[in-house]
């Protein structure tokens, strides 16, 4: 297998909210601002059921618990 473990945890370093945009970016590789603007037009999309399962996401993702600097 190898030490390719991944795991969701919420941006400490990547963060304009609660981080959780920033958190699957790094999670899937992407840019997180690329996500953020996918996660809003979701939201515009579903008439504001993204902001409750941001909200929800904000609570149930771990927030990363490394150390910066």
């Amino acid at each position: 297998m190898g030490d390719d473990y991944r795991k969701l945890v919420r941006s400490k370093s990547n963060r304009t909210i609660c981080g959780v945009c920033g958190g699957i970016g790094e999670y899937l590789h992407v840019d997180p601002t690329l996500v953020r603007l996918i996660w809003l037009l979701c939201s515009l999309g579903s008439c504001g059921t993204g902001l409750i399962i941001y909200i929800v996401a904000a609570l149930v993702i771990p927030e990363d618990d490394t150390i910066i600097g």
